[in-house]
């Protein structure tokens, strides 16, 4: 038989999420279980990846299949398409295997042409009802389907009100919209040259076409990118007989989520609106009701949803976001998913579920997105300022955070102002998913419009971003880029404040204060802790990150760059002078100055430490990165060193170079001035023995790292200059002191000839961010320019920088790793390039068998969790 492309709702079950996507399995698993579940039928993920395949066509066989389940359906609901005595109308959406909220379209009331809105007014005797329902069909099919803009249709519901003299969609008649459609369908016309189609069949193949289309969107593909869903995966299709929330008052729809996502508290969270289709709802085009009214209004309905809430949340045993339709006062389900909510509420939920024998510790820590964390440890205002900054308004608190910035008006402008480090806030009259970039770009996000289920508060609740939405007070001029609120006239660029906790707007710029971290935190990270197997350590240049990185949980410091120590304004003059001097006594008379000043900061980061692990790496930036640029500063050296500007000018000229970042850097410095090497270990053991004096119940190892070793001769040649060293001042404090000599593998030829680097070194570390530039042939600091050119083409999917590419400089991970292990079995392994925070790159880590990954303060808890997540997934 040829593969099956479409599935009934009853022919699935929601272990297959791969083929039909979240919302199709979920559909079907909501069918199976007895749910009221408008039927229908879902389009596989398979069949939009041949869609691609075929050259953006649907194949006349899959064509074929999906006009065969019109047929089924047909049958299932007594109804038929374009039908006169009993039309059939269908919804179609969009449904990945990852939920991607408002990155899809949606079409509703597909199947109506003019014939089937008579029938359907008389037969209802409703004809407002059917109207309204053929004038949305053409907006929604003309915007998605055709790519003709919203704007064009909102422009003409607003001339109509205005001209009725009414404010709300709701007041227009059945006549009213029966012009409205006759408008639209005008405005279609003159936009795309035909007329707009009547046949059911056309219409449903064009709305198939458009969720297909879309899924390669731009704001999909950024979307994807962030958070980690492939490309090839493809989007479900799925085409279910309509439940109409908009015939009347005693109809309605809703989205709610069984706890609260912002907070997670076990209550029922969402919002109704009456005579209203679903759309309405998300999109904040009317702001809508608390779920709880819906109890007065829809009193059995609501009974029947709220046991609906319990079985579907004791079913996939985690907190769901539903949405439904009520027609008649009958309620319909229109789908279920796990609810996407803030990280503070993500652990409230866990340990919950967990209190409540609803699932294991194991499957708490699995269920946290470990990205998510970030937020948590970020800044809230200064609660003492807050007290006596007036308040200028109040909206929905949509997604926690406190944010501060310059106020800017469109997604376009978000972006480039940040782009050139400006915090800004977006304030918007609703957003929409093409703003997607600019609600990155932004501190913090208000809307005019919108509930907690809209647009801006979803994604923003996903980003981790600050949102406030439904500030209906604000006079919005967009036009002249400013608003109206709390009688005060607020311009582009000037500074407001928003706290997306409690919902508050501010004038002027509040100060942030360091986030707090509850006893949920604590927990996660104690189940957390249990189950992985990698170590997490941090990356610290000074006793106050390294102190941060302690308080997350860091278990030592697998990078820490002795180079950032030396720009400070007392030390800069002595590794100028060392760079100007002409003999090896006068750069060892220079040295002597630095020496006491890098011991002092060894001392301070081995104190933060506690007698933890510290990977401290040698000297590594390329020389002219500390030469003066300024003339005053040129003179002053001159002076001090006692040579003329000229001879200054010229050694500055001579350490020039064309390609830096494969420059005079590294261990090449080491072998051109050993006394740079001999210094560095100088400071490194001394600050060791004190240390370990100061306190007999750590064990002070310290660890030296060598970097960028591409030949196994250089690192002998500067170990031996450590080790001649280390060994000398140990033997003169007759301390028994052990310590590490290790290489950050860097270079690709380091990891091709790991098994001879390993015999010299007592660790690697793997330097992933030279070795991502390496590998690529391309450099981090240009990469930008041409990034978005292979994103689009679809080459990379994602940026090589953020996430470790496993297939190729991944490849040479593990082959360093194997090749070292083979000739020096005791070789510890880490790694300490940013990826050492990336979930998806732990993950990668621990297949791979490092010993620890290493990442800036902020992201050990990041790290510790992802750890966590991969020995659980590796285990199972």
């Amino acid at each position: 038989m040829s593969k099956k492309y479409v599935y009934l709702f009853s022919e699935g079950n929601a272990n297959m999420r791969e083929l039909l996507g979240g919302k199709g399995a979920n559909l079907a698993e909501m069918t199976n279980i007895g749910l009221p579940v408008p039927q229908g039928f879902t389009i596989t993920t398979e069949a939009c990846t041949q869609y691609y395949e075929d050259g953006r066509k649907i194949s006349p066989e899959i064509q074929a299949e999906i006009m065969e389940y019109i047929t089924k359906m047909e049958g299932i609901t007594g109804k038929k398409f374009g039908d006169l005595e009993n039309p059939l109308l269908v919804s179609v959406r969009s449904g990945a295997r990852a939920s991607m909220p408002g990155m899809m379209d949606t079409i509703l009331n597909l199947g109506l042409n003019e014939d089937v809105v008579e029938v359907m007014a008389k037969k209802s005797g409703n004809p407002r009802w059917a109207w309204d329902c053929y004038r949305r069909f053409i907006q929604m099919y003309s915007d998605v389907v055709m790519e003709v803009g919203k704007k064009y249709f909102e422009q003409l519901i607003d001339q109509m009100k205005e001209a009725r003299g009414v404010t709300q969609d709701v007041e227009l008649t059945a006549e009213d919209l029966k012009e409205l459609a006759g408008q639209f369908k005008a405005e279609y016309k003159s936009k795309i040259g035909t007329d707009f189609p009547t046949d059911p069949k056309e219409q449903l193949m064009g709305a198939v076409q458009a969720v297909f289309r879309s899924w390669d969107n731009p704001r999909a593909n950024v979307y994807r990118r962030d958070n980690d869903i492939p490309y090839s995966w493809g989007t479900a299709v799925n085409v279910q007989s309509m439940a109409f929330g908009n015939m009347g008052d005693d109809c309605g729809t809703g989205v709610a989520f069984t706890r609260n996502p912002a907070t997670g508290e076990k209550k029922l969270f969402g919002e109704f609106l009456t005579n209203a289709q679903g759309e309405d709802v998300v999109a904040g085009v009317r702001t809508p009701m608390p779920i709880s009214q819906m109890a007065e209004k829809f009193p059995e309905a609501f009974a029947q949803f709220q046991n609906v809430c319990h079985l579907l949340e004791n079913h996939y045993h985690d907190m769901q976001d539903m949405e439904f339709t009520v027609e008649n006062g009958r309620l319909y389900m229109l789908q279920t998913r796990n609810g996407k909510r803030t990280p503070a509420a993500a652990l409230k939920i866990a340990c919950d579920l967990v209190d409540e024998g609803q699932i294991s510790e194991k499957q708490a820590v699995a269920m946290i997105d470990p990205r998510s964390l970030d937020t948590l440890l970020h800044p809230q205002f200064d609660a003492e300022v807050l007290k006596k900054t007036p308040v200028i308004g109040s909206a929905l608190a949509a997604s926690p955070g406190a944010a501060c910035g310059k106020i800017v008006f469109t997604a376009d402008d978000a972006k480039a102002w940040a782009e050139r480090g400006e915090k800004v806030v977006l304030v918007r009259l609703e957003t929409s998913p093409e703003d997607i970039e600019g609600m990155k770009a932004a501190q913090g996000i208000l809307t005019v419009r919108g509930g907690m289920t809209s647009h801006a508060a979803v994604v923003a609740r996903g980003m981790g971003t600050c949102c406030v939405s439904g500030c209906g007070a604000i006079k919005m001029d967009e036009e002249n880029k400013c608003f109206e609120l709390g009688g005060k006239v607020f311009h582009e660029g000037d500074w407001l404040s928003l706290d997306g906790s409690t919902g508050k707007i501010y004038d002027g710029a509040i100060p942030t204060v360091d986030a707090s971290i509850g006893g949920e935190f604590g927990r996660v990270m104690g189940w957390a802790d249990k189950y992985r197997r990698l170590k997490v350590r941090t990356n610290a240049d000074t006793p106050h990150d390294a102190a941060q990185a302690r308080t997350f949980g860091a278990e030592g410091i697998g990078l820490c760059r002795t180079e950032h120590m030396f720009f400070d304004e007392d030390r800069i003059p002595a590794i100028r002078e060392m760079i100007c001097s002409d003999t090896v006594e006068q750069r060892e008379k220079a040295l002597a100055k630095l020496e006491p000043m890098q011991q002092g900061d060894f001392e301070g980061i081995y104190e933060a430490m506690e007698g933890l692990p510290v990977t401290i790496r040698f000297l590594d930036p390329p020389l002219h990165e500390f030469v003066p640029t300024e003339e005053a500063d040129i003179e002053k050296l001159a002076a001090d060193m006692g040579k003329t500007v000229t001879e200054i000018k010229a050694i500055i000229a001579g350490l020039h170079e064309f390609n830096p970042m494969m420059g005079h850097r590294g261990c090449r410095l080491a072998v051109t001035y050993p006394e740079i090497a001999a210094m560095q270990t100088r400071a490194v053991i001394k600050a060791a023995l004190n240390v370990q004096a100061k306190h007999p119940d750590w064990t002070m190892v310290p660890e030296i790292m060598i970097p960028l070793v591409g030949e196994v001769k250089e690192l002998k040649y500067v170990k031996s200059v450590v080790v001649e060293t280390a060994d000398k001042l140990i033997k003169e404090a007759g301390s028994d002191m052990k310590y590490l000599v290790g290489t950050m593998i860097e270079i690709p030829r380091a990891a091709l000839t790991a098994d001879e680097i390993a015999k010299q070194a007592d660790f690697f570390s793997f330097g992933t961010n030279d070795l991502t530039q390496m590998t690529f042939g391309f450099s981090r600091d240009d990469a930008g320019k041409f990034l978005d050119a292979y994103y689009d083409r679809k080459i990379y999917e994602n940026d090589p920088f953020a996430k470790l590419d496993q297939t190729g400089v991944g490849r040479l991970v593990d082959m360093a790793c194997k090749l070292g292990r083979k000739t020096n079995p005791d070789l510890h392994l880490g790694i300490c390039g940013e990826h050492g925070g990336d979930p998806s790159s732990v993950e990668f880590c621990h297949r791979t068998g490092l010993d620890y990954v290493s990442c800036s303060p902020f992201r050990v808890p990041i790290a510790r969790l992802a750890a966590a997540q991969a020995a659980i997934k590796d285990a199972q």
